[in-house]
């Protein structure tokens, strides 16, 4: 089985891109910068978002490494890396987003509890393995089983790294079982990324990939599957990535009365321009992504220059000139959409983003509506302010 490092052993760590943005070196939490992030639509791997509760696990020996499935199952099993690519092999291209992406603009409104994620951490890549759907057939579940005939409801992920947060044990999340064994759900027993094996930071030598919901439940370095009769217990479930309206702070918070957070809301944000940018008055290009979770497209994004009071209507950028068309027969319904837009610059201006999602969900338009204890899920309207850099040069004259 796979060798386990204590949870204070950072020696080891793989080697990062150097042009990352470090939000917290130990344990690793790093995010691209903005423009590099909307370079291409599938996002490279060394500028793919880390996002890590301890050290990153090393598997010694891959012949010997083992992810069993077992709990309310009649036939419990332990499968290796050669067992699970025997399945038939799926390509996904997903988004994956971190829940607290956009916290340190919410924590400017109120004092947040997190790592201070700017705009970039998620990133859209194609996720090569098995489906979930196939391996749990292996243990006697149907298709589209919602309950096991031992009661089972869950799928259970347990990681084989280790994190304060569980006390020093391993990561855990879960999904229900009606998920899990949906082939429309495309949730993935992943081994490469991008046309590659899965890397240290990612997760090798497998793990959960779960489209459309916050990545925490999207399990690295996965050790065990468990059918379970309730939802995961463990730390990340029952007491981290849950929304809590603005009344809820560290002295009235009762975790119980909130469910774990899954599908992420419609999200834009703008990653041509820094939050305060010089920019030549005349027309610039705003670019940025657009993606909501549950697979559900993204209908239109809305820029506006004047805070609000006018519109237009932004561009597809990874398809030129082609308008916003939410059609899953065309598109990747688990992965974002990168936008462009040119307009015209007044001068100083406020720039604003707002996308709908293909269900007619909006962005909200202020983050003190939406603030939350924990940081998460600020997908209120992206805002940037730019100002006339011949002005301000004429001013230092």
């Amino acid at each position: 089985m796979p060798s386990l490092r204590g949870p204070s052993d950072y020696f080891q760590e793989p080697p990062r891109h150097p042009a990352l943005r470090i939000n917290s070196k130990e344990p690793f939490n790093a995010e691209p910068p903005r423009a590099a992030l909307i370079s291409s639509y599938v996002t490279p791997v060394d500028f793919f978002y880390k996002r890590n509760h301890g050290p990153i696990p090393i598997v010694d020996d891959i012949e010997r490494y083992r992810v069993s499935i077992d709990g309310l199952v009649k036939k419990p099993i332990h499968l290796s890396m050669s067992d699970i690519r025997k399945l038939p092999k799926y390509n996904v291209t997903a988004t994956l987003q971190c829940a607290g992406n956009r916290r340190t603009a919410m924590s400017k409104t109120r004092t947040v509890k997190g790592v201070g994620w700017d705009v970039a951490a998620l990133g859209n890549a194609i996720w090569g393995g098995a489906k979930l759907s196939d391996v749990l057939e292996l243990v006697g579940i149907s298709q589209l089983t919602t309950v096991t005939p031992l009661g089972g409801k869950h799928v259970e992920f347990i990681s084989v790294d280790k994190c304060k947060e569980e006390n020093g044990g391993p990561y855990k999340a879960s999904i229900p079982l009606g998920q899990a064994t949906n082939p429309e759900a495309d949730v993935l027993l992943a081994y490469e990324m991008n046309g590659e094996v899965l890397n240290r930071d990612h997760g090798y030598p497998l793990r959960v990939v779960v489209p459309g919901v916050i990545g925490a439940r999207s399990v690295k370095w996965l050790d065990r599957i468990n059918i379970i009769q309730e939802e995961c217990q463990g730390f990340f479930m029952q007491k981290d990535y849950k929304m809590f309206p603005p009344s809820v702070n560290w002295d009235n918070i009762n975790w119980s009365t909130r469910r774990p957070q899954m599908d992420f809301p419609v999200q834009c944000a703008i990653c041509s321009l820094d939050d305060v940018d010089y920019v030549k008055q005349g027309k610039i290009t705003v670019a940025g992504y657009a993606v909501s979770g549950g697979g559900r497209g993204i209908e239109r994004v809305d820029i506006s220059v004047d805070g609000g009071k006018t519109w237009v209507e932004a561009q597809r950028h990874q398809k030129g000139s082609d308008p916003y068309v939410s059609d899953d027969m065309n598109s990747d319904k688990w992965a974002w959409v990168l936008f462009k837009a040119v307009v015209e610059i007044p001068g100083n201006a406020e720039v604003i983003a707002k996308a709908v999602d293909s269900a007619a969900n909006v962005q909200p338009e202020n983050v003190v509506d939406i603030w939350n204890l924990r940081g998460i899920l600020n997908t209120s309207w992206h805002r940037v302010r730019v100002r006339n850099a011949l002005q301000i040069a004429n001013s230092n004259l």
